[in-house]
């Protein structure tokens, strides 16, 4: 099943993300989604959450502060944002579409099972919104290339939101680390292989405990034609549609005639 066409004039745009309400790439996203509408709320986590994944703050209970008018900060994850935004924050009417991010680095690869920003559009999947997560991937130099996102964005958002997709679906798109004339163009990929985080360090701490600090050590295979990953690396827009549903069909079929 497809998601009908977005109608973006007028329309309640949820913003978030999973690096703080404060962060530079949600500064980005609230300006892009009041390109389309007046209508933009941000609720977004209290400190940063990357790698949460899609988890949900089960053993405490939530807090939930304004901001300012149409901002608010949770300290909790982002799927737990999502959730307040949805059910009690803009529960006299649901967004029409939810936007998650600018998320500072990429998510390519095995990266959209540990992201929070890929997580939160998730979330607003589940609840029925069609939603879209976006990343920046960052140079060496450390300095994010945001005005590529700003740059493109827009367009891309529009012409995602005519044609729809389907609705068990997220979008994740990924700009790459170069200005926004470098940009080669924009690719419909597949998700590609690589693993973050394989590196563990340890140290001792200033009263000699020692502590285990999991490092982002990027550890990419060769990167496959029509992947995100083979698209950031040539300098393109890398559009992935993500599934909620992992299942592998394949491994499915032959596990039936293994059990009978």
């Amino acid at each position: 099943m497809t998601n009908s066409p977005v109608d973006l004039h007028g329309a309640r745009i949820l913003v978030t993300n999973d690096d703080g309400y404060s962060a530079a790439g949600i500064a980005v996203l609230t300006r892009i989604a009041r390109t389309f509408s007046d209508d933009v709320w941000v609720v977004a986590p209290e400190t940063n959450q990357s790698g949460t994944g899609h988890s949900l703050t089960l053993q405490r209970p939530l807090r939930l502060r304004e901001v300012e008018e149409r901002r608010f900060a949770v300290d909790g994850t982002p799927t737990d944002c999502v959730l307040l935004a949805v059910n009690e924050v803009l529960k006299d009417r649901p967004p029409t579409l939810v936007l998650s991010g600018v998320n500072q680095g990429y998510n390519l690869g095995e990266d959209v099972r540990y992201s929070g920003t890929i997580s939160a559009a998730m979330e607003g999947m589940v609840l029925g919104i069609p939603s879209i997560a976006m990343s920046q991937f960052v140079p060496p130099s450390g300095k994010a290339p945001w005005e590529t996102a700003e740059t493109h964005a827009p367009e891309l958002i529009r012409r995602l939101c005519a044609g729809g997709w389907p609705t068990d679906t997220v979008i994740s798109i990924n700009f790459p680390a170069c200005g926004p004339e470098a940009v080669v163009g924009v690719r419909a990929t597949a998700q590609g292989r690589q693993k973050t985080g394989d590196e563990i360090v340890r140290g001792t701490d200033p009263r000699g405990r020692s502590y285990f600090w999991v490092g982002a050590m990027l550890k990419a295979r060769d990167a496959e034609p029509g992947s995100d990953v083979a698209a950031v690396r040539d300098n393109a827009i890398s559009v992935t549609p993500v599934a909620l549903d992992a299942t592998d069909r394949v491994a499915l079929e032959a596990l039936k005639g293994v059990l009978g």
